[in-house]
Order: structure tokens, then sequence, then C-alpha cells
């Protein structure tokens, strides 16, 4: 008979892969069109000016320029007004 119990696995020893997020671009810098302004994963920055959206939230430059950066309050499905973070790109 065996005088230790087999040892099974741990719960830990797991992490999930870096998703490198967050604002690349900031306030003053100038950008080629194209260039990846802020990866995020749902709405915290809002696309601007000359600025798009991709499938999963990243915002690109449209064109060449300067990033800019400025607040606004929308209005919500809900009627509650919510400030958010717009980003422009000024060519």
């Amino acid at each position: 008979m065996a005088h230790k119990k087999a040892g099974g696995s741990t719960s830990n020893g797991r992490d999930s892969n870096p998703k490198f997020r967050g604002v690349k671009r900031f306030g003053g810098q100038t950008v080629k069109s194209g260039e990846v302004l802020i990866r995020q994963k749902g709405f915290w920055f809002r696309p601007g000016a000359n600025t798009h959206v991709g499938k999963d939230w990243t915002i690109h430059a449209s064109v060449d320029g300067v990033v800019d950066f400025s607040k606004k309050r929308l209005l919500k499905f809900n009627g509650k007004r919510e400030r958010c973070t717009v980003v422009h790109v000024r060519p």
C-alpha cells in the first residue's frame, strides 16, 4: 500500500496573458493615419473628430495630425448624463 496519497493539482498557478490595453498616444503627440490611439475594453474613451473605432473598441486615427482629448457630457438611454473623455485628431 502507498504511504502517501497521490498529489493532485492545485487550483493556483494559472494566469491570463497580458492584453496591453491603455492610451498609446497622448495629447499633443503627432500621429499618422491608421495609428492606434487607445486600446480598450468597452467605451471608456469615445471617438471624436477624425477617429474611428475597431470591432474590439480600439480607437484609430483617420487622418494625420495631433491628438487632442476633451471632456463631454453624453445623455444615456436611461436619461442620466455621463461624463466621458472624447479623443480627437486635429489635422
